[in-house]
C-alpha cells in the first residue's frame, strides 16, 4: 500500500473523516441490535462490505464512507418510520412505497421531508466528493499481474460471502427466524432490513395435526339466504321493502374511544357515536392488527376476513401482494346477492395501491376522493358531502337493488401538533394541566389530545349525519363504522394508561365498533371482544345476506373463539379453523 505520507493532504483528511463517521456508525447501529448473534450479523455484513468496497474501488476513504452513508440512511430511515409507525424499514418498502405517496405524507412531517431531501442531496453528493478526493492506491505489495489477480479473488471471495452471511441457509440463519412481532418490536435496525429481502414471501400456515375435528358448514337457520322482509318491515310497516338492506361501512381514520384513556374524564371525552342506542346490534371493543399506521390492513381484515399477521412480513403489502389471490371477499359475497358494491376514498386512488386493491377485492365502482376535490385537509364534513351526492345518485339509477359501500374518512390522520390558536374553544388551550405526569400526560400528549379530540367532534357530526341519512331514510339500511388503529401521536400514545377488557393482551391494538340498523335483525351480537377479522362475517350475519363457505366458516369460528382470532384460547379450534380455510377451501389462488 502507497505511504500514507506521500498521499495529498485531502486524501489524508477524507479518510479520517470517514473512519470517524464509520466509528459512529458501529456505536450507533450494529452494536445497539437486540441480540449478540444480531450485532455479529450486522458486523458481518459491514466489515464484509468495506472489504469488498476496497478491493473492488482501490479507495479505502470510500470503501468506509459508502457502507456509512447507506447502512447510515437505512438507520434513520428505520428510526425515522418506527417513530411515526412503529415498524422499521424493510426492504419492499423500497419497492411499494416509494413514490408520490411517500412524498405525500412526507408534507405533512418535517423530519420526514427533511431527511427525504437530505437523502436525495447528500448521499449522492457526500459519495462523490469522498471518490474524488480519495485517490486509488496499490493494496498488495507485489507486480502487477499478481496484484490484480489478488484483487479479483479477494473481489469475489467477498462478495460470496457478503450473499453467504445475508442468507437464511449462511452462518447466521437464527437471525433470519425470528416472528414478525419480534421483527416490528426489537429495533434490531440493520438485521431487519436485510432479513426482510427473504421474509417478504407470502407465508401460509402449515396443516396442523392435533387441530379438533369441527364441521365449518352453517346449519340454514344460522346462514339465512335473504333479509326476511317481515322482519324488515316489522319496524318500518310504512316504508319500501327491498329484498337486502343497505349497507354503509365507515372506517374511521386513527379513530378510538377517548374514554378508554384514563385520564379522559371530561365530558368532552364522551361522543354520541361511540354510545349504543335502539338501533344498535352490536358495538364494543375492537382487536386491530397494526398500530399509528397501516390503514390499508385493516381495509384487508374487514373485506378478506383475514389478519394479514399470518402471511409474515408479506402482510404488511397485502393491496399489493395479497389483494390479488384473495378468493372470498365480502363485496363478492354482497354482489353475488344482487348488490352494487362502490368505494369511496379519500385520496387518490393511487395511493398504497387502492385503486388496484379494491378492483381485486371484487368492488364494481371506485370514487376516486382527489375527483370529488378530497385531499389530506378535507374534514369528514366534506366527506359526508361527497357521500351524500354519490349515495343519492346511486341510489336513483339503482331502484330496488340493495348498495353497498365503503367508505374512509381522513381527519383524524396524524400528525395531531396544529397549535392551539388554530383550533377551536374548549381545545384552544391544554386540557388536562392538573395531570402532567411521567409517562401519563405532559404537554406534549396536552397538544395531541386537544388536536384529536377536536377532530372527532367533527367524526361525531358526521356520524350522526349518516345515522339520520341512512337509518332515518325509507330503506332497510345497516351502519358500520369502526377504527382502524389508533393514532401514534409522534409514538407518545403508547405512553398512555389504557383502560380495555381484561382479556386484551396489549391495549395500544383496540380501537371501537358500531352496527346499528333501522330493522330488527335475527338476533344481537355481544363479544368481550370482536377481531376485526370478524367484521364481514357480523355484517352479512345481521343484513341477512347469505354466506359463502368462507364467511359461513368465519362466522363459526366468531362465535366458537367468542370474537378472537389468532390469539383464540382455544388452540385446537383455531388450528382446525386455518386448516379448514388454507388446506380445504384455499382462500389464496396461485
Amino acid at each position: 500500500m502507497a505511504n500514507a505520507s506521500a498521499l495529498p493532504r485531502s486524501t489524508r483528511i477524507i479518510t479520517i473523516i470517514a473512519a470517524l463517521g464509520f466509528l459512529t456508525l458501529l456505536i450507533c447501529g450494529p452494536l445497539l441490535e437486540a441480540t449478540l448473534t444480531e450485532c455479529l450479523f450486522a458486523l458481518a455484513l459491514l466489515a464484509t462490505t468495506v472489504v469488498f468496497t476496497a478491493l473492488a474501488t482501490r479507495r479505502p476513504a470510500f470503501a468506509l464512507a459508502l457502507p456509512t452513508v447507506l447502512f447510515g440512511a437505512i438507520l434513520i430511515a428505520s428510526t425515522l418510520k418506527f417513530h411515526y409507525l412503529t415498524a422499521p424499514l424493510l426492504a419492499p418498502d423500497l419497492v411499494y412505497f416509494v413514490n408520490r405517496d411517500l412524498f405525500d405524507v412526507a408534507t405533512r412531517y418535517p423530519p420526514i421531508m427533511f431527511s427525504l431531501i437530505a437523502s436525495v442531496i447528500l448521499i449522492p453528493g457526500l459519495l462523490l466528493l469522498v471518490w474524488f478526493l480519495d485517490r486509488p492506491r496499490a493494496l498488495f505489495h507485489a507486480t502487477a499481474p499478481r496484484r490484480h489477480w489478488m484483487r479479483a479473488i479477494g473481489v469475489l471471495s467477498a462478495a460470496i460471502l457478503l450473499i453467504a452471511i445475508d442468507s437464511p441457509a449462511g452462518p447466521f440463519e437464527d437471525v433470519f427466524v425470528k416472528g414478525m412481532w419480534q421483527t416490528m418490536n426489537d429495533k434490531s435496525y440493520v438485521t431487519d432490513f436485510f432479513t426482510s429481502f427473504y421474509q417478504t414471501e407470502i407465508k401460509i400456515p402449515p396443516r396442523a395435526s392435533d387441530a379438533a375435528i369441527l364441521s365449518w358448514v352453517q346449519p340454514a337457520d344460522d346462514n339465512p339466504p335473504v333479509c326476511a322482509p317481515a322482519r324488515c318491515d316489522s319496524v318500518m310497516p310504512a316504508k319500501k321493502p327491498q329484498s337486502h338492506p343497505d349497507i354503509v361501512s365507515v372506517l374511521e381514520e386513527s379513530t378510538y374511544d377517548p374514554t378508554m384513556l384514563a385520564v379522559c374524564t371530561l365530558p368532552l371525552c364522551k361522543h354520541r357515536m361511540f354510545q349504543p342506542d335502539g338501533r344498535t346490534r352490536a358495538h364494543g371493543t375492537l382487536t386491530v392488527h397494526v398500530w399509528g399506521g397501516g390503514t390499508w390492513t385493516s381495509e384487508f381484515a374487514l373485506l378478506t376476513g383475514l389478519d394479514h399477521q399470518i402471511f409474515g412480513d408479506a402482510g404488511l403489502y397485502a393491496p399489493y401482494n395479497l389483494a390479488p389471490r384473495v378468493v372470498h371477499t365480502l363485496p363478492r359475497v354482497l354482489h353475488d346477492a344482487g348488490y352494487r358494491t362502490i368505494a369511496i376514498y379519500p385520496m387518490s386512488g393511487d395511493f398504497i395501491n387502492a385503486r388496484n386493491a379494491y378492483k381485486f377485492y371484487g368492488f364494481d365502482r371506485f370514487y376516486d376522493g382527489q375527483d370529488y376535490g378530497l385531499s389530506w385537509e378535507s374534514s369528514d364534513n366534506d366527506l359526508m358531502q361527497v357521500f351524500d351526492r354519490i349515495y343519492a345518485e346511486e341510489k336513483k339509477t339503482l331502484g330496488d337493488q340493495p348498495l353497498f359501500i365503503m367508505m374512509l374518512t381522513l381527519r383524524q390522520h396524524g400528525p395531531h401538533n396544529a397549535p392551539y390558536a388554530e383550533m377551536p374553544a374548549p381545545y384552544d388551550k391544554p386540557l388536562f394541566p392538573g395531570k402532567w405526569k411521567p409517562k401519563d400526560l405532559d404537554e406534549w400528549m396536552n397538544l395531541n389530545l386537544a388536536n384529536y379530540l377536536s377532530r372527532l367532534d367533527g367524526s361525531d357530526a358526521a356520524i350522526t349525519h349518516l345515522e339520520k341519512t341512512l337509518l332515518d331514510g325509507d330503506r332497510p339500511t345497516l351502519l358500520f363504522h369502526f377504527g382502524d388503529h389508533q393514532p401514534s401521536f409522534d409514538g407518545a400514545m403508547r405512553e398512555l394508561e389504557k383502560i380495555a377488557p381484561k382479556s386484551v393482551s396489549d391495549p395500544n391494538y383496540v380501537t371501537y365498533y358500531m352496527l346499528k340498523t333501522n330493522f330488527k335483525s335475527a338476533r344481537d351480537y355481544d363479544y368481550p371482544v370482536l377481531d376485526l377479522s370478524f367484521g364481514g362475517a357480523l355484517i352479512l350475519d345481521v343484513a341477512g345476506v347469505h354466506k359463502d363457505d368462507f364467511f359461513a366458516a368465519n362466522a363459526l369460528m366468531r362465535d366458537r373463539c367468542n370474537g378472537f382470532y389468532l390469539n383464540c384460547p382455544n388452540k385446537p379450534v383455531l388450528d382446525a379453523y386455518q386448516n379448514f380455510i388454507f388446506h380445504d377451501l384455499g382462500v389464496l389462488h396461485e
